[in-house]
């Protein structure tokens, strides 16, 4: 599914370059759930956010589901994005100003989904999320663990063949955090690959393999 070769990022500082990222080889399959690990500062974000597509300045070569993303121009990046890739985010980047239903029904309206089968998907993962009585609500009148749930149901909503989450359960309690991992193991059993930043040990042994960086290096 994903092939990095040679991947890096610079940063042009008058000291010297600053390598963000250097020399990064490798491959995730389809259906693996991979874990990044690494100490602040050692580029797991930063890897993250090109594999989502977020950074176009980069150098090496990245493949896409057969795509070969370091040559392809902004605007079919953004559509191998929007079709592809399901984002949690630890911070959950809800819209403030929509409602629950709102947040949930835009990533369908980037695949031109029918309104009426959007009124139905949007329905069946409230239900399945155990928050359809949250559906009218903003996002500052959920709690944390409630917009996180939120921010992972959006993720999932249009069914994207990859997930790319940030420290996804960071700001949650242990048994929140227990619930929303559980639910990525059952995706990904279910054929969702995943790839997960994360500090949590516990975290890490939900995934199937393990990406240890260091100072932009992998090393394990």
């Amino acid at each position: 599914m994903i092939t990095l070769r040679n991947v890096e990022k610079v940063y042009p500082l008058k000291g010297g370059p600053f390598y963000a990222l250097r020399n990064i080889s490798l491959t995730i399959n389809e259906g693996d759930f991979v874990s990044i690990m690494g100490n602040s500062g050692s580029g797991k974000s930063t890897l993250l956010h090109i594999l989502g597509l977020h950074d176009s300045a980069w150098g090496g070569e990245y493949t896409l589901l057969g795509e070969a993303v370091h040559k392809l121009d902004k605007k079919r990046r953004f559509e191998l994005q929007k079709k592809h890739i399901g984002f949690v985010f630890q911070s959950y980047h809800l819209l403030d100003d929509l409602t629950v239903y709102e947040n949930l029904e835009i990533p369908l309206s980037y695949r031109d989904i029918p309104k009426k089968e959007r009124e139905s998907v949007v329905c069946d993962v409230l239900d399945k999320f155990g928050i359809v009585a949250k559906k009218d609500l903003y996002p500052s009148q959920l709690s944390g663990g409630q917009q996180q749930l939120v921010g992972v149901a959006r993720a999932l909503i249009a069914k994207p063949s990859l997930i790319l989450a940030d420290e996804p359960t960071g700001n949650l309690h242990s048994d929140q955090g227990r619930e929303i991992m559980k639910l990525f193991k059952q995706l990904n059993a279910e054929g969702t690959t995943i790839v997960q930043v994360t500090h949590s040990a516990e975290n890490a042994t939900y995934g199937t393999r393990i990406v240890r960086l260091a100072d932009g290096v992998m090393v394990g």
